[in-house]
């Protein structure tokens, strides 16, 4: 069988369970013993043990569920309550400064956690009653946090971002380092985009009322509660940039400055620590699953020629290398629609690392690219995880076209930030560049 027709069948097969509903995991699975078993021979079967035990021998695993575990303690300790307070007293007058203060809280939560879940769902219980209540337009309440949530994809510690290192050969520090710049202007955009409308249209977002404003004397007390996240954001980032420890040890100082933080608010009891453990156990167990199911479907089409015979015919193209790069960006919004990022990575990166590489791209340009791109994945219709996440926190009047046309705003500025990435490279390389 020729290499051609074994590349169709492959990603023909794979889709093909997918549209059934097959978690990918059993997708990717089946495809790969499948092909392996007939046309390379059961004895290749042995190579799918072989990459479960290589992903358990690599060091920077150990960061995922530290990192998955300190976003789910700093999720149930208290610390979200208090930055939202104040960030309700310093933004409260402005128009639309519940939303602002939210997208900031989202902001230094990414900083912290790395994990979307968290602030989407926290930010979800807290700040979603408080904008309602205060007469905030539905749409910008839920887009704010839905977008925001979103941005533990991208700052750093991010841990799909260590997945993607580990899968393409980068270092997680450099891919941590990378993602600084674009998060930022990404939580500008969204920042700028909500000041700007409120502006506009007052009726979006009321301004606290007077005696809802906070002195001068109260402002300054509350900004007690950025001592915490600070001290947890400078543990982890600040050990990593320093070269003080490698993202592993710092996963640990993040998993451990989240034990403390729940202990100063008097949240860190056995229920608390349980849900932490349990959720950290779950997630962990999906990604390694994904991981090794991914590993072997790679394998295997490397094994048949699958990968070599993509390069090559990509190269045969003779196409510009930027329009090779706009195509490769337009197959991960499309596939993001449908798939979570583990998944499209498992994918993606045996295939399109050794083109970019061809291309003379920087692959951590191109890593930290994808990373920017699966923000539209978290928002994009009809399977975009915040979404759901959402769904689940919003009162009953709130339906699900509400919160699709309310993600619409943030996905155009969410394409603004890639486009900007793309055009400008130094914006992902410029401090990378720097520390080396």
């Amino acid at each position: 069988m020729s290499v051609e027709l074994i590349t169709i069948l492959m990603f023909a097969s794979l889709m093909l369970l997918l549209a059934t509903g097959l978690p990918v995991v059993f997708a990717l699975g089946s495809v790969s013993v499948i092909f392996a078993y007939f046309l390379i021979g059961p004895s290749f079967l042995g190579q799918f043990a072989l990459s479960m035990f290589r992903l358990m021998n690599i060091n920077a695993m150990l960061a995922i569920p530290l990192f998955i575990f300190m976003g789910n303690i700093l999720e149930r300790s208290g610390v979200a309550d208090d930055l939202y307070e104040m960030m309700n007293k310093w933004f409260g007058m402005v128009p639309g400064g519940l939303a602002l203060g939210t997208i900031l809280i989202c902001t230094i939560f990414a900083a912290m956690s790395g994990i979307s879940a968290a602030a989407t769902g926290t930010m979800g219980l807290i700040a979603l009653p408080a904008m309602l209540k205060r007469g905030y337009d539905k749409k910008l309440a839920v887009g704010c946090i839905m977008a925001g949530g979103g941005l533990g994809q991208l700052i750093p510690p991010s841990s799909q971002m260590i997945v993607w290192a580990l899968w393409a050969n980068e270092s997680v520090g450099q891919m941590f380092i990378g993602g600084i710049i674009p998060g930022l202007i990404l939580a500008s955009l969204f920042f700028f985009y909500i000041l700007i409308r409120c502006l506009f249209n007052r009726d979006l977002a009321p301004f606290n009322s007077a005696e809802d404003r906070a002195s001068w004397n109260e402002k300054l007390v509350a900004l007690k509660a950025v001592i915490l996240p600070i001290l947890i954001i400078l543990g982890v980032l600040g050990s990593i940039f320093g070269g003080v420890a490698t993202p592993t040890e710092a996963a640990a100082i993040g998993a451990l400055g989240a034990l403390i933080s729940g202990a100063v608010y008097g949240r860190l009891n056995w229920a608390n620590l349980r849900y932490g453990l349990t959720r950290t156990a779950q997630v962990t167990a999906m990604v390694m699953w994904i991981m090794t199911a991914g590993a072997g479907f790679a394998s295997t089409f490397s094994a048949l020629g699958g990968q070599q015979f993509v390069t090559t015919a990509i190269g045969g193209l003779e196409l510009h290398p930027w329009l090779v790069i706009i195509m490769m960006q337009l197959i991960y919004v499309a596939m993001g629609c449908f798939l979570d990022a583990n998944a499209i990575m498992m994918l993606s990166i045996p295939v399109f690392i050794p083109i970019v590489e061809s291309l003379g791209f920087s692959t951590l340009w191109f890593g930290v690219l994808f990373m920017v791109n699966m923000e539209l994945a978290f928002l994009t219709p009809p399977f975009g995880i915040n979404l759901f996440y959402m769904k689940g926190v919003v009162p009953s009047e709130i339906n699900m076209g509400d919160i699709y046309s309310a993600a619409i705003p943030f996905l155009i500025l969410q394409a603004i930030a890639l486009a900007i990435c793309m055009i400008f490279p130094q914006t992902i390389l410029f401090l990378a560049g720097m520390v080396g």
